[in-house]
């Protein structure tokens, strides 16, 4: 009755938040343009160092406007050769707006204030262009310069276009009666695909869903939805509202770059005893001077001392009981006044030791 009543109480996902329809691939689109606008802030074109494909760039457009330009006289730091990528999705049809990313190829200094001039993106494996980009530069970063000094914030040399590309063609993705609908999981995962399987088969009261592997689910188009593109779009929607309870992943995540600790609620640790002391080693030059005696004619020497220290802190001693949930070792770790450095180094000891119920990922 306790496990019924847990269950009940946990939270219901859609299937549309956890799976993708199988064959219904995003297309990773690609593209060399031009950003225009900066403020002395672009791709160098003179010296030995400058970027000559921007230069080689600015020429050719400037010829489909008509303009002759002698590449080897071109000045300008206001223009930057750029990356273009964007992703679409397999319903997009022409005329809809997309995201577009967009990244320094060559020296410039920051990107920031730039407009990017028309790109066409296409799919690298046919070369068929299927969106255009075109727009101003969202900069996530700032950058201050004086002669002589310059700061910088975040990142200046990426940057989006919020809706700043048209999709201008797409293979749209059409169901197929003859093959069944396959949901592909985004995180693999027997429980969840037993569930999904459970829950399609109560809902429409037929054995309709099957489990191929963790990461994918058929489905069996019913008969009165199968054979008509409309019908089987409905039938897709209907799938995809149907709930499940997820079965999530015991996991543990550090960053040891930033001394960052993600630990799920459902990380358990067992009884285990865990001390732990800090060994600070010090280390100083102390300096020393001797003076002749007087009406010695002789020399004042100066010199150093070397001096080496080692202190150890007393062991901090943590007893956990069995069944230790996240939350408890958390408040027991906080207690002893810990920094996130001996945190992790904790969890890791835990690990090695047996008793962490879950996995451990160090990024």
């Amino acid at each position: 009755m306790l496990l019924t009543v847990v269950y009940a109480t946990q939270a219901q996902t859609r299937l549309g938040d956890l799976v993708e329809v199988e064959h219904a691939r995003q297309k990773e689109l690609i593209g060399y343009g031009l950003v225009t606008g900066l403020d002395r802030t672009g791709d160098r074109t003179i010296s030995s160092r400058g970027s000559v494909f921007t230069v080689q760039s600015i020429a050719n457009m400037l010829e489909n406007f008509g303009i002759t330009v002698d590449s080897e006289r071109l000045r300008t730091r206001n223009v930057a050769a750029v990356m273009v990528t964007a992703r679409i999705g397999p319903y997009h049809s022409p005329g809809s707006a997309i995201d577009v990313t967009v990244s320094s190829l060559g020296d410039a200094s920051s990107l920031q204030g730039g407009v990017l001039l028309q790109t066409p993106l296409f799919d690298p494996d046919n070369e068929k262009v299927f969106a255009k980009a075109q727009g101003p530069l969202v900069v996530g970063g700032i950058t201050a310069e004086i002669p002589g000094a310059r700061i910088t914030r975040n990142q200046t040399l990426t940057a989006t276009v919020p809706g700043g590309g048209v999709v201008e063609q797409n293979d749209t993705f059409v169901h197929d009666g003859d093959a069944p609908l396959g949901l592909v999981l985004r995180n693999p995962n027997y429980t969840n695909a037993r569930r999904i399987a459970e829950e399609i088969n109560r809902t429409f009261e037929e054995d309709l869903a099957t489990i191929q592997h963790p990461g994918l689910v058929h489905i069996t188009w019913p008969d009165a939805f199968r054979g008509d593109t409309g019908n089987m779009n409905i039938f897709t929607s209907l799938i995809m509202e149907q709930e499940i309870t997820v079965d999530t992943p015991a996991r543990v995540v550090i960053n040891e770059r930033t001394g960052t600790i993600v630990a799920g609620g459902n990380v358990i640790i067992d009884e285990v005893m865990i001390a732990h002391g800090n060994i600070q080693v010090r280390t100083q030059v102390r300096p020393f001077v001797v003076q002749p005696l007087p009406f010695t004619l002789g020399e004042t020497v100066t010199g150093e001392i070397p001096e080496v220290g080692i202190s150890e802190q007393a062991a901090q001693t943590l007893v956990l009981e069995p069944e230790t949930t996240v939350e408890q070792l958390s408040a027991s770790l906080n207690a002893l006044g810990l920094s996130p450095r001996d945190i992790i180094s904790i969890f890791q000891a835990l690990d090695r030791a047996g008793s962490l119920r879950g996995q451990l990922i160090v990024m």
